[in-house]
């Protein structure tokens, strides 16, 4: 291993867990015709999986029909430069029962966008994984100047 190659630490399960409890927002990936769509969706975690609300459509075809997915979130924290991702793949699966769906409201699961959200979608995950890794000094090398890294150099 070369001893100058950036360090990437891998996250515990536990670690990822923690970092989609304190998140709210991430791309879910599904099978649409054959071929991967990626959507942004609001979400909870509610017994171990990820929920969240979608209205008829894409989303909603791709959990009833295909069911494989991946939900990915990230994020960077200038102050001490290390950014961090997590993967969660895994199944989805229609949300039925109304006591279930009254446990995810009182996670407060609230759509962002304006519209009937009426389909919960549950994310089960049988994979997950994440990474975590100092960023590359944005002075290194020429970046944009609306790039978050800048923060904690300027």
């Amino acid at each position: 291993m070369n001893a100058d190659a950036p360090r990437t630490d891998q996250l515990s399960f536990d670690e990822c867990w923690d970092l989609l409890a304190n998140d709210t927002v991430g791309r879910i990936a599904i099978v649409v015709d054959g071929h991967p769509e990626i959507f942004p969706v609001n979400y909870v975690l509610h017994r171990r999986s990820i929920v969240f609300r979608t209205a008829g459509g894409t989303k909603l075809w791709s959990a009833m029909t295909e069911r494989p997915a991946a939900l990915e979130i990230d994020g960077y924290d200038p102050q001490s430069e290390m950014a961090w991702s997590v993967v969660a793949r895994g199944d989805t699966a229609l949300m039925q029962d109304q006591a279930e769906k009254d446990a995810v409201d009182a996670e407060r699961l609230e759509p962002w966008q304006p519209g009937d959200k009426d389909n919960y979608v549950q994310l089960t995950a049988r994979a997950l994984t994440g990474r975590r890794f100092k960023v590359t000094r944005p002075d290194i090398w020429n970046s944009r100047a609306s790039d978050p890294r800048r923060a904690s150099f300027e």
